[in-house]
């Protein structure tokens, strides 16, 4: 089947769906009407842009016939200048519609739970796990976007050894998914007293927060922990054991919150993470079956590369992925990351039309 044949028939399907909903025993039927209606909204934009081509197309031909026609030189270079716009316009509307055929990641609209861990480096890695935590905190409010903190454990330096929150708004994993793997910095450690440039490494995860419904738990699968929340605090820390610890016995995967004060949102907010590395976990079983090529969108495979350099030295941050290299260090770590998760986006969606074409 052809691109044109494709669009083809979701305009007809659209139009189809337009009858439908019109239909009298439809409208008495809400649950159909609103299934209906959810698959239209869907096919709209498509719709629209494939609508819009073929009215530019047929303006293209029309005017391509004046000129073959014969017209006096005026004419002609009026509707040559008219051709060549509508030559454009026909090349970007085609553009739109492949990128609007590509599957659309399902997850994509989901609040996130990021974890960042401070890897080789000691010291200097849970420091550069701070600076991380603030990165995607400062970008995250740029967007609009709120942050949770869910667990936290933090160095003698007031680095992390670990971090977990929780990032809530409109496509937050859309945009956060490419952040997945192992940050390297590069810089001289405020422990080093000879001034040498270190090398160190924090690992970031990016999970889609997982809805109760896609996880199913069994209650006697999970063991319950409550103890005393470790750090400051105030006296509700000392007297008040809110800080919760849960085991999934299955496959022995660990999960605490002490963030809040509540032992009922610490728990909430460890079940939500424990969801989030269920559906994670069986998520990669899955593609792992498919296909081992592909490992680097869905798995471990991924968050074993190495995927982003921070290089204070000469100002760099370095995507190893798409080979870009950005002079602009210091804004990155202030939250400006839209020119970098662009350029990934963009180059996922170059991929994805290859595949599409071949």
């Amino acid at each position: 089947m052809t691109l044109i044949d494709r669009l083809e028939s979701i305009e007809a399907r659209y139009r189809e769906l337009d009858d439908l909903i019109a239909r009298p025993e439809v409208a008495t039927d809400p649950e159909r009407l609103q299934r209906l209606a959810r698959e239209r909204a869907g096919l709209e934009e498509l719709v629209s842009l494939y609508r819009g081509y073929k009215a530019t197309t047929r303006s293209l031909e029309e005017t391509q016939a004046m000129l073959n026609e014969g017209l006096d030189p005026e004419m002609a270079a009026l509707a040559k200048e008219e051709a060549d716009t509508l030559r454009r316009r026909q090349e970007s509307l085609l553009q739109e519609l492949k990128l609007a055929l590509l599957p659309k990641d399902a997850k994509d609209d989901k609040d996130v739970i990021v974890e960042i861990r401070a890897g080789t480096g000691g010291e200097e890695a849970a420091l550069f796990a701070a600076d991380l935590f603030r990165m995607y905190t400062r970008y995250a409010q740029s967007q609009g976007w709120q942050v949770e903190v869910i667990d936290a454990n933090r160095s003698e330096r007031d680095g992390f050894k670990e971090v977990i929150f929780e990032v809530k708004g409109r496509g937050a994993f859309s945009r956060l998914k490419f952040e997945r793997g192992v940050h390297r910095v590069q810089r001289v450690p405020i422990t080093e007293a000879s001034g040498r440039i270190h090398t160190s490494t924090a690992t970031v995860a990016v999970l889609p927060e997982a809805e109760e419904v896609e996880v199913d738990i069994n209650p006697d699968d999970l063991k319950v922990e409550f103890y005393h929340s470790r750090g400051a605090g105030g006296q509700n820390v000392n007297k008040v054991a809110t800080a919760v610890r849960l085991t999934h016995l299955p496959t022995g995967i660990v999960t605490t919150c002490q963030d809040e004060r509540s032992q009922l949102r610490n728990r909430q907010k460890a079940m939500a993470v424990l969801r989030a590395r269920l559906l994670d976990r069986e998520q990669r079983k899955q593609f792992e079956a498919v296909t081992r090529e592909r490992r680097a969108q869905v798995g471990s495979g991924e968050r074993a590369e190495k995927v982003r350099t921070y290089n204070f030295p000469q100002d760099r941050v370095t995507d190893h992925r798409i080979n870009l290299s950005l002079h602009n260090l210091s804004r990155i770590l202030e939250g400006e990351l839209d020119e970098l998760i662009d350029a990934l986006a963009t180059s996922q969606q170059a991929k994805q039309l290859q595949e599409l074409a071949g």
